[in-house]
């Protein structure tokens, strides 16, 4: 495991180029109860650039400037009103900006195969900070690391202002803008008339909230890598009950091949597929980790497993949400099933749990989400309390590897230590994109193992190209 010497060399303070337009926005039904996560990690490695780091981190500073007057509730800071609504308030008090260098890290000490290495976690600030500090503390940062042959790019962001859609938007733009462009593709809308804007108050205890996991427990993280090839043959197992042969019908393959990420989740060309559509790849995917890790976790059969899927809820309303709605507009989806069942099944079982409640989510689902929540205020319940949980969160289908800075694209998507515990999944893209996809898995380390001796899915998995 690689050690790490990074040291810090520059902090500064990065404003917006422009002042804002926006005086505040108001924190969403599905903002708030974020403000008990950690701020969101997630950064890009890239190779050197043909120029010098100095300059580089210059150009980063003013990209990063510019950046900001597009995106300009990331440069506010959080208030509380009298009566309890938590705003943004847009008053350009700007981000953090750190450069550091670590002499000594090399992209192939840090991208092995194996478990992530802890140095990782020390290419982001904010380090288990919570989103309610955003009253005190700026609602974003980036931190930009130097390598013995390339450089990381990390990005901290308040989750309770952004989910991952948003998020990536921002970082998106911030790449765009560093590589030369004059004017940015997308532009976010910060309309706040939408279902999620409500007059309800989560009140809070002197202080803020606590988060709602055990942060200091002994966990590992590995990247499995599944390729598109691989990810058919789950889900032609998942749809047909079988494993995929080479005498297996070409139309079927071909009706396979035709599933793209974008019909992640049971999206298709933004509408919701009708619940006589086949199971997704996605779907199947997160069925047969749902089946390995209950297996390796050796649960009582009569124990009841939990499968939680975090959705985007944009398109699922009617009217839709922008695609480029600014914000948290995201609910969660539990599955549930006891452990002896799930495992006595074929994929397909599982596979259809998960199924049928993702496009059971519909308009009038994620409606109802809402008045639940407004009857019964609360926090996101982020963690395994029972030992018997998963979480799936982030997604194969956000453009990751879109951040070509000026030089190429990125060469890896890690994540920091933010609201990791034992079942906390991530789905990132493969880097080869054409619906590969990576899992960022972290469980507790007898449950790893168990999962590195199940042929079940390390069949599937393969190193990433």
């Amino acid at each position: 495991m690689p050690s790490s010497s990074t040291t810090l060399v520059s902090k500064c303070t990065i404003f917006p180029d422009k002042k804002s337009d926006i005086k505040t926005l108001k924190l969403s039904v599905s903002d708030i109860p974020m403000l008990s996560c950690q701020y969101i990690q997630k950064g890009v490695f890239l190779t050197s650039p043909p120029f010098s780091f100095d300059d580089l981190v210059a150009f980063l500073k003013q990209s990063l400037s510019t950046t900001l007057s597009h995106f300009p509730p990331l440069a506010g800071r959080l208030t509380t009103d009298p009566d309890g609504h938590v705003h943004i308030t847009c008053n350009d008090a700007g981000i953090d900006f750190l450069v550091l260098k670590s002499p000594k890290l090399s992209l192939h000490d840090i991208l092995r195969p194996g478990d992530v290495p802890d140095c990782v976690k020390e290419f982001f600030t904010f380090d288990k900070t919570l989103s309610y500090s955003g009253h005190f503390k700026p609602l974003a940062a980036v931190q930009v690391t130097e390598l013995v042959d390339g450089v990381f790019v990390g990005c901290t962001v308040n989750h309770a202002v952004t989910d991952g859609t948003s998020f990536w938007h921002f970082f998106n733009t911030f790449a765009e803008i560093t590589k030369g462009a004059s004017k940015i593709s997308k532009s976010p809308d910060f309309c706040r008339n939408t279902v999620f804007n409500s007059q309800a108050v989560l009140k809070f205890p002197p202080g803020g909230p606590s988060l709602t996991f055990a942060g200091d427990e002994p966990l590992r993280e590995r990247i499995l890598h599944f390729s598109r090839e691989a990810i058919l043959k789950l889900k032609y197992r998942a749809n047909y009950g079988c494993l995929l042969t080479k005498e297996t019908d070409s139309e079927v393959l071909g009706k396979l091949c035709n599933d793209s990420w974008k019909s992640v989740n049971g999206e298709t060309n933004g509408k919701v597929r009708n619940s006589n559509a086949e199971i997704s790849s996605f779907q199947s995917l997160c069925a047969q980790l749902w089946r390995s890790v209950t297996s390796a976790r050796k649960l009582e059969p009569t124990k009841t497993t939990t499968f939680r899927m975090a959705v985007n809820c944009r398109h699922r309303l009617d009217p839709k949400l922008e695609p480029y709605y600014f914000g948290n507009a995201i609910q969660s989806i539990p599955t549930f099933a006891p452990a002896g069942e799930l495992l006595a099944k074929d994929l397909s079982w599982g596979a259809g749990l998960l199924h049928k409640n993702v496009v059971a989510h519909d308009n009038d689902t994620v409606r109802r989400g809402v008045e639940d929540w407004e009857k019964q205020p609360r926090l996101f319940p982020l963690g395994n309390f029972d030992g018997a949980s998963i979480t799936m969160g982030s997604s194969p289908r956000f453009p990751m590897y879109n951040n070509d800075f000026g030089w190429g694209l990125p060469l890896a998507v890690r994540s920091g230590r933010a609201n990791k515990f034992d079942g906390k999944i991530s789905a990132f893209p493969g880097r080869e994109g054409n619906g590969s996809v990576d899992l960022e898995v972290v469980l507790a380390a007898d449950t790893m193992a168990g999962i590195e001796n199940d042929a079940e899915i390390m069949q599937y998995v393969s190193e990433i190209v």
